[in-house]
C-alpha cells in the first residue's frame, strides 16, 4: 500500500469529533462564500446605478454565467470526492494523479467557455430580448466574463485541492482575496474613479474576472507551499482514463445538476418576460439575495463532502452516519433563518437595488411566496452533497432534474397561462416540495445499500 511521511498519522477527518470537524472545515468556507455572495449583491447594486436596463442585462446573462460556474464547481466536486477518498485509502500517488487529471479537465472546459463567449453571446441574447440597450450591454458583459473564465476554473480547482485535505482556512483566504478585490474595484471600474476610464457594465465584468484570477494565483501558491498531501509534479500529468472517468462520473452529474439551474433560469426568464422586464429583474434580485442565504449552506456542504468521502474510504460507519445527521439538521436551521428573512424583510432587499414602485409592488409578495420553499431546498441540497461524496452523483442529478425540469417548468408554464404573475412564483414552491420527497427516497436508498452493510469499527 502506498504511504508517505505525511500520511503516517491519521488525517483529522478520521479522528476529530464530527461536530467540531464539520464546523472547523465549513466555517472558513461559509465566511468566504458569504463574502462572495456579498460581492455578487454589491456588483448588482452598482450595476443598478447604471440603469434598470443594465440590471436586466446582468439578470439575463446570469444563466450563462452560472453555467460556467456549474462546470467549474461540478468538476471540482468530482475532484474533491475522488481526492479525499484516495487520501482516506492512503494512496498518495493516486491522489496526485487525480489532482493532475482534474487540472487537465478544468483547462478543457475553460477553452469551451472562451469559445462560447466569442461565438454564442449574440444568439443567446437575441433569443431573449429585442431591447437594443439590454442586448448590447448583455453581450458585452457575457463576452468579458466568458473569455476571462480561466480565473474561475483555476480558482475552483486549486481551492478544491485545499478543501480535500482539510485546509479550508487556506481556501477561505484565496476566496476572500478575490471577493474583496472585486468589491473594491467594482465602483472604480464602473464609474471611472481615481482617473481610470468609466467602463460601465464592462467594468463590472472586468472586476469579476480580475478578482477570480487573483484568487486563482493565490490558491496555486498556497497549494505549492502549504499542501504537502497534494504534490503536482510533471510526472503526475498524463492520460489516465480510469481517473478521468471517476472524476467525471461524480463531476458530470453535479455539473448537469447545476447546469439545469441555468436552463431553469433561462426558461423562467422567457416565461416572465411575457409579463414584463420588471418580472425578470425580480427573479434576478431573488437569485442575488438567495445566494447570500444559500452560501452558508454551500460552505457547509463543501466542508461535509471531503469528510464523508474520507470516512467512506476509511470504512468509518458511525462517523458517516453522524456527519449525515449533523449536516442535514444544520442545513435546515440555516434555511429556516432564510425563510424568516424572506417573509419579514422583502422590501429592504429590493430597495438595495433601487427598486421602482412597480418592482416593490410585484416583488414583495413574490419573495414571501418563494421564501416558503427554503427549508425544502435546504434538505435537498444537503442530501445532494452526500450523494456526491459517496460516489452516487447520479442521484443528485436525478433529484435536480425532478425539481428544476419535471416539476418546476411545467408548473410555471401552466400557472403563467392564468395571466397572473403572482401565480407563477408558486411553481417554485411546488417544485421544491416535490424535490424533497425525491431526495428523501434516494437518501434512504443510500443508507440501506451503502452505509448499513459497512462493519461497525467503533470509530466515532
Amino acid at each position: 500500500m502506498e504511504t508517505t511521511k505525511t500520511m503516517q498519522t491519521e488525517n483529522k477527518m478520521g479522528t476529530m469529533p464530527v461536530g467540531k470537524l464539520i464546523f472547523s472545515m465549513s466555517v472558513p468556507m461559509m465566511i468566504s462564500m458569504i463574502v462572495q455572495a456579498l460581492y455578487n449583491i454589491v456588483d448588482s447594486v452598482f450595476v443598478s446605478m447604471i440603469s434598470e436596463d443594465a440590471l436586466a442585462a446582468v439578470s439575463l446573462a446570469f444563466p450563462l454565467q452560472s453555467l460556467m460556474i456549474a462546470f467549474s464547481t461540478g468538476i471540482g466536486v468530482g475532484i474533491n470526492s475522488q481526492l479525499s477518498r484516495a487520501l482516506g485509502e492512503k494512496k498518495p500517488q493516486r491522489a496526485n494523479r487525480i489532482a493532475a487529471s482534474g487540472v487537465i479537465l478544468e483547462l478543457f472546459f475553460t477553452l469551451l467557455f472562451v469559445l462560447t463567449g466569442l461565438f454564442l453571446a449574440v444568439p443567446f441574447f437575441r433569443a431573449q430580448t429585442a431591447d437594443a440597450s439590454i442586448f448590447s450591454q448583455g453581450v458585452l458583459y457575457t463576452r468579458i466574463v466568458c473569455c476571462g473564465s480561466l480565473g474561475i476554473f483555476m480558482e475552483i480547482t486549486f481551492e478544491r485541492f485545499l478543501q480535500s485535505t482539510g485546509r479550508t482556512t487556506l481556501s477561505m483566504i484565496s476566496q476572500l482575496l478575490g471577493a474583496v478585490f472585486n468589491i473594491i474595484m467594482d465602483p472604480v471600474l464602473i464609474f471611472g474613479l481615481f482617473g481610470l476610464p468609466k467602463l460601465g457594465i464592462a467594468g463590472a465584468a472586468l472586476a469579476t474576472v480580475l478578482g477570480q484570477c487573483l484568487s486563482a494565483l493565490l490558491a496555486i501558491y498556497l497549494n505549492q507551499r502549504k499542501n504537502p498531501e497534494v504534490s503536482l509534479k510533471l510526472s503526475s500529468f498524463g492520460f489516465h482514463p480510469e481517473l478521468l472517468q471517476r472524476i467525471l462520473a461524480v463531476g458530470i452529474p453535479s455539473t448537469i445538476m447545476q447546469a439545469l439551474s441555468s436552463f431553469m433560469v433561462y426558461s423562467m426568464n422567457r416565461i416572465l418576460i411575457g409579463f414584463s422586464s420588471t418580472a425578470t429583474a425580480i427573479l434576478g434580485v431573488y437569485f442575488k439575495v438567495s445566494s447570500l442565504i444559500f452560501m452558508p449552506l454551500y460552505g457547509l456542504n463543501n466542508g461535509t463532502v471531503p469528510i464523508l468521502a474520507y470516512n467512506y474510504g476509511a470504512g468509518h460507519k458511525r462517523r458517516i452516519e453522524h456527519t449525515l445527521r449533523f449536516s442535514t439538521l444544520t442545513a435546515l436551521g440555516f434555511m429556516f433563518v432564510g425563510l424568516l428573512l424572506f417573509e419579514l424583510l422583502p422590501a429592504f432587499f429590493f430597495r438595495l437595488f433601487n427598486a421602482s414602485e412597480e418592482m416593490l409592488r410585484l416583488g414583495i409578495p413574490a419573495f414571501r411566496i418563494i421564501g416558503l420553499c427554503l427549508p425544502f431546498v435546504g434538505f435537498s441540497i444537503s442530501t445532494s452533497s452526500a450523494f456526491q461524496a459517496l460516489g452516487k452523483g447520479f442521484y443528485s442529478m436525478a433529484a435536480s432534474i425532478g425539481r428544476q425540469l419535471v416539476f418546476l417548468l411545467p408548473a410555471a408554464y401552466l400557472l403563467a397561462a392564468t395571466g397572473e404573475l403572482q401565480n407563477v412564483w408558486w411553481s417554485i414552491v411546488i417544485a421544491e416540495g416535490a424535490g424533497l420527497f425525491v431526495s428523501l427516497f434516494f437518501l434512504l436508498r443510500i443508507l440501506r445499500l451503502l452505509i448499513a452493510p459497512l462493519p461497525d469499527d467503533g470509530v466515532r
